[in-house]
């Protein structure tokens, strides 16, 4: 069995030949890569299909390829706005736009186009979404989907929070509330509930310090547990009230117990595809890494360091070093604590420094696995040794979302 450093080592090679004569910086996806990924994610969730977060990929192509395979079913947006034009591109019919939207532009685009309304599903947790809504569409207008998300963190003790600050609604009388004014009011019809493990999906369990790690783990799975049953309730508890299309949970990091869940009918997932650096300390999975950038060695200040042109995407979050693009191939790089990755030149340093030359290419990786399309107009789509395709990322086409 190959190991992860002799896969490397041979990685190298091959993006060495796909790419000689290119400019740099330059994104690619390895397709090998990413289809293996893409094959253990739906192994992973056992038959319970995963709705790709397109935030995770922000490029069509990618999105495309992935929906085509089996146990892929559906679009997670971010934006209203992006999941209009995603829709208008013919990419999909089935988007869930994850995030409240208070964009009247994309309300008003969506309450007239009849096809769109049909296909895309807003996220609401509280009235006052719905009052926005009521606002900028005038009363009587057209009816829009909508999926309720509520609250999964874990609250052992009283003032402990544990998990992401997203919506208000926890217990099954609070989301039930909700439900039945959506179904009194005009306008509205609820056709699924949300609700994100974000505390168990998005963060490693497997982490450099060994004794916060099973700390961790036991946390996490003491919640999923707590989760598994509150969701159930609220579940059933809805399902009294309306019928329901689908309950998603989930993320990459959460798929095996996500899908477990007697009441949960989709998951949400999508950086398990491309492999960034904060998806490398799970126990339960570890994704090749797919999306990689090349950055050219521009200067040698030192025989130790090599200082390479550009560099500096930073991921978002809490400021922290993993949040960092990491060097990546030659193996046996880091970057400097003084300068970390650049906005004009990244030094890198360590024992792959020395052999390195002026003009030789250095991949690296990105902390998350859409923010990288952010900073390419086009990824470069590697098949063995050779590039098969340049697609344009979300940018390439003209389009950010925020």
């Amino acid at each position: 069995m190959t190991t992860f450093a002799e896969q490397a080592l041979a990685d190298r090679a091959r993006y060495a030949e796909a790419t000689a004569g290119l400019p740099t910086p330059l994104a690619i996806v390895d397709l090998d890569a990413f289809d293996q990924n893409a094959a253990e994610l739906g192994t992973r969730a056992g038959g319970v299909p995963i709705r790709i977060a397109t935030k995770s990929v922000r490029c069509r192509e990618l999105l495309r390829r992935a929906l085509a395979r089996p146990g892929f079913a559906g679009l997670m947006c971010y934006s209203l706005a992006e999941a209009l034009w995603l829709h208008a591109s013919g990419l999909s019919d089935d988007l869930l736009v994850a995030y409240p939207t208070v964009d009247p532009v994309a309300l008003r685009q969506l309450a007239a186009n009849a096809k769109a309304r049909a296909a895309i599903t807003v996220v609401v947790d509280s009235p006052a979404q719905l009052d926005l809504m009521d606002r900028v569409l005038g009363q009587g207008h057209p009816e829009i989907r909508v999926c309720v998300e509520f609250d999964t963190s874990w609250r052992p003790l009283p003032g402990l929070h544990i998990g992401t600050l997203r919506a208000p609604l926890r217990s099954v009388r609070q989301v039930t509330g909700l439900v039945r004014e959506l179904l009194a009011r005009q306008g509205f019809r609820p056709v699924g509930l949300l609700g994100y493990e974000g505390h168990i999906a998005g963060l490693a369990d497997a982490p450099d310090n060994r004794v916060f790690g099973a700390v961790l783990r036991e946390v996490q799975r003491r919640s999923a547990r707590e989760l598994a049953g509150r969701r159930a309730a609220i579940v059933d508890a809805v399902r009294a009230l309306t019928p329901l299309e689908f309950v998603n949970g989930g993320g990459t990091g959460s798929v095996e117990s996500t899908g477990a869940e007697r009441a949960v009918t989709e998951i949400g997932a999508g950086s398990g595809l491309l492999g960034p650096t904060l998806f490398d300390h799970y126990t339960r999975f570890r994704p090749r890494p797919a999306a990689l950038f090349g950055l050219s060695v521009v200067r040698k200040p030192d025989t130790r360091v090599a200082t390479l042109f550009a560099g500096g995407y930073l991921a978002s979050g809490v400021a922290r070093g993993d949040r960092l693009p990491a060097p990546y191939l030659p193996a046996g790089l880091r970057l400097t604590g003084a300068e970390g990755a650049g906005e004009v030149q990244t030094p890198v340093r360590g024992t792959a420094a020395r052999g390195l030359r002026v003009g030789d290419t250095v991949w690296l990786r990105h902390a998350k696995a859409g923010e990288l399309a952010e900073h390419f107009t086009d990824y470069h789509l590697v098949r063995g040794n050779e590039i098969i395709q340049r697609v344009s990322t979300y940018r390439g086409d003209g389009q950010c979302f925020g």
